[in-house]
């Protein structure tokens, strides 16, 4: 036979696959669907999510949280127009990244699903699309990163509720706060899935929303500080630990693959990361340009921009909803992580909650002890940003992409053809290979030496274990001389 006869017999098999494929998805989608509209109970209201709308909550939810505290303090290490540029570059190049994984998602089930692959009790995860097509070598790369990505971003999750925490009620130091959310963060391990985070991330966005809104309009409100200067960018490490920042803070999408194994209909995923970052930028230029140009340098030792706030209900209120909202990151942050060790350990298939739950629990432990070991959430963004989110996020979907649909054949029988506005495989190629160079010299050298760099000087101020991190000094006691007097009396 032909090569050419073969092609085309191929692209014939491949097709009718496809719509067998896609029928059945349509199918349970329907069944779903159904399911949600007549049987209209409440565990399906606010357990069992799959649509595309879920998708995006998830998305847009698990995007910002303690970040939108710390990026007025990154305007204030890059000035205000780099730090609008920056976050609409990483934006818009977050959002291409998040389409390779979802196209590269696509590709590996679809294979899958050809070789009659159930993924009945399995949830797929990204460093199991890297192996299926790219092989062994870049499934331990996906996973490394990926796992220490989500370890750390749990660990700033936890050391961000101590800090929020400790604006309402100082009675207690940061590290107490911290022993008292790691417990509260451990019942994560009762949640399956994403599949039931639909009311928690309809509730994660509508806590950074006001939390968002509240910080633009109090800053407003507050007016400009006495004597504020804006004198950013003043130095390069100052410059690239900002810039980090704000690439780690558009870096939300370690858990993309399990967010769209939850859909029902996986294929509409393509452009929900891009709908989410574009709602998301409507909460984080307002509020970190609004407190940037309220306090201007004074943010540089402020990394929480609750800190200069004056205390107020509607500041409680957002620090509360921050709070809440922190321990839903941290399930979001932390499923993924639950879904390897149990795989690790063999009880990924096991139905019993309870069961997987006390699993769980010893991915929960070391987060909790590293938490109180660096307690300082600002710098610890931006290492994490240079030197894993660079790679997870930008890199590796990016190189994987190219290597996938490196030959002929691989392009012609893609599951996901090159999008609209790019239409061309060259233009994909040619955009891959620049988040690539960009991110390698922009993001992980330059950011990662200038992380870095601030990050063992914050060691060296503070120590490891410090029992609360840039909390004002507590007032000298008052003079006794006047209780004297009123004694002699």
């Amino acid at each position: 036979m032909s090569p050419q006869k073969q092609a085309e017999e191929a692209i014939v098999s491949r097709s009718s696959s496809t719509l067998k494929d896609e029928l059945e998805q349509d199918v349970d989608g329907k069944g779903e669907d159904e399911e949600t509209v007549h049987g209209f109970s409440m565990k399906n209201l606010l357990w069992h999510g799959g649509s595309a709308w879920d998708a995006w909550f998830s998305c847009a939810s698990n995007q910002v949280a303690q970040v939108l505290l710390t990026l007025p303090y990154s305007f204030s290490q890059l000035g205000m127009l780099s730090g609008v540029i920056l976050q609409l570059f990483y934006g818009f190049m977050g959002s291409w990244t998040a389409y390779l994984i979802s196209v590269l998602y696509i590709e590996y089930r679809s294979r899958k699903e050809k070789e009659i692959v159930s993924f009945k009790n399995h949830v797929i995860q990204w460093f199991e699309v890297l192996d299926g097509l790219l092989g062994p070598y870049w499934k331990a790369a996906g996973l490394a990163f990926n796992c220490t990505f989500l370890l750390f971003g749990s660990v700033i999750q936890l050391i961000a509720c101590a800090s929020n925490i400790y604006y309402i009620n100082d009675r207690l130091d940061k590290r107490t706060w911290t022993y008292i959310f790691g417990a509260c963060c451990a019942t994560t391990v009762f949640i399956p899935s994403f599949h039931n985070y639909r009311i928690w991330s309809f509730l994660g966005l509508g806590m950074t929303t006001y939390t968002a809104w509240y910080l633009t309009i109090a800053a407003v409100v507050h007016g400009q500080a006495e004597g504020v200067t804006h004198s950013g960018p003043t130095k390069l490490v100052l410059y690239f630990t900002g810039a980090t920042n704000i690439l780690y803070t558009f870096g939300g999408h370690a858990v993309t693959v399990e967010i769209m194994h939850a859909m029902w209909k996986p294929q509409r995923f393509k452009y929900i990361y891009l709908l989410a970052t574009v709602y998301v930028f409507t909460l984080t230029l307002p509020s970190a340009a609004a407190v940037y140009w309220a306090f201007g340098d004074q943010l540089l030792t402020h990394s929480n921009a609750f800190s200069l706030l004056p205390k107020s209900r509607w500041r409680d209120a957002a620090v509360i909803l921050m709070l809440i909202h922190q321990f839903i990151t941290f399930g979001f942050a932390c499923t993924p992580l639950y879904f390897v060790w149990e795989k690790v350990i063999g009880m990924h298939d096991t139905k019993s909650i309870c069961l997987r739950a006390l699993a769980r629990l010893p991915v929960v432990i070391p987060i909790w002890f590293l938490a109180i070991i660096f307690p300082f959430f600002g710098p610890i963004n931006s290492a994490v940003g240079a030197l894993l989110v660079s790679f997870t996020v930008y890199i590796i979907p990016a190189m994987a992409h190219m290597l996938t649909y490196r030959t002929p054949s691989a392009r012609q029988n893609a599951a996901e053809k090159p999008p609209f506005f790019l239409p061309s495989w060259t233009a994909m190629y040619a955009v891959n290979a620049f988040v690539v160079g960009w991110v390698l010299v922009v993001g992980f050298g330059l950011g990662g030496w200038a992380s870095m760099t601030n990050f063992v000087r914050q060691v060296d101020t503070f120590g490891l274990f410090a029992k609360c991190y840039q909390c004002p000094k507590p007032l000298p006691p008052p003079a006794p001389a006047p209780q004297m007097q009123q004694h002699h009396h």
